[in-house]
């Protein structure tokens, strides 16, 4: 199982991206700006679409996939999600007043349709798992478990304080690597409690409940505050954990 960081950023400006990861080279985890980077012809391979939770930096890139390719494809992109979040992208992305409603054309073979799943459900797809995971954010949202045949992946999604996160984690028999989110600094963390994302304090009360030995990288820095976010956790990590950030381009492989 290969997975490729497209994009990471809590924004953009230069070359950030935001939040978009490429399984293999037909599954995405979240639809950000990071999947502009791919070629037309990559953009066609994409079959499925896991989106964590509605908030545009992590679809803003979906619509316009849909539109280049759809036409070039057999069939349509499933995007997955808990339920609250489809609504939300039938009712206010896929309305004819954003962008048309590819779940009905065309008429005879849509570009798009939609698949419901639960928190803890996971989706398998041939040898690997997509696991839906408790996210605590303002809108309705999850993290995900990618699962190989040997070991995991986990990505946080946007999320605050999170024990049920935790409590499955430590269960996971062999954890590649663990992808959390640390959006603001610490002089923003009353902004952070309000939008329901982690900065260096909280993000390492988090990880006092984390029992794995699996590296941890950190996602979805604000723009222009990337080194003071980074360095105030480094400062703050008395636990001695692996703490590294994650990098646009970064690929691991398990």
């Amino acid at each position: 199982m290969r997975l490729q960081i497209l994009g990471c950023s809590g924004g953009v400006g230069g070359t950030r991206h935001t939040t978009a990861m490429l399984i293999d080279n037909d599954i995405l985890i979240d639809a950000g700006s990071g999947v502009l980077s791919l070629s037309l012809e990559q953009l066609t391979l994409i079959d499925h679409v896991f989106i964590t939770h509605s908030h545009l930096d992590h679809i803003l890139a979906l619509p316009l996939l849909l539109d280049s390719v759809g036409a070039m494809r057999d069939r349509p992109v499933t995007v997955y999600a808990i339920d609250a979040v489809l609504e939300i992208l039938r009712t206010d992305i896929f309305n004819w007043r954003i962008w048309p409603d590819f779940t009905e054309v065309p008429p005879a073979n849509p570009y798009l349709r939609f698949s419901a799943i639960e928190v803890y459900e996971t989706v398998q797809l041939g040898e690997r798992g997509i696991t839906a995971l408790p996210a605590n954010h303002t809108v309705p949202a999850v993290g995900y478990q990618l699962s190989s045949q040997t070991s995991s992946v986990v990505f946080s999604g946007d999320t605050a304080q999170n024990p049920a996160l935790w409590h499955y984690i430590n269960q996971i028999a062999v954890l590649h690597a663990l992808i959390i989110e640390t959006a603001f600094p610490q002089d923003e963390h009353g902004i952070a409690e309000i939008a329901k994302h982690l900065s260096p304090v909280s993000l390492l009360q988090e990880l006092t409940q984390y029992q794995q030995q699996a590296p941890i990288y950190i996602t979805h820095l604000k723009p222009g505050r990337e080194t003071l976010i980074l360095d105030e956790i480094v400062a703050l990590n008395t636990q001695f954990h692996s703490i590294k950030p994650l990098q646009q381009g970064h690929v691991f492989e398990f």
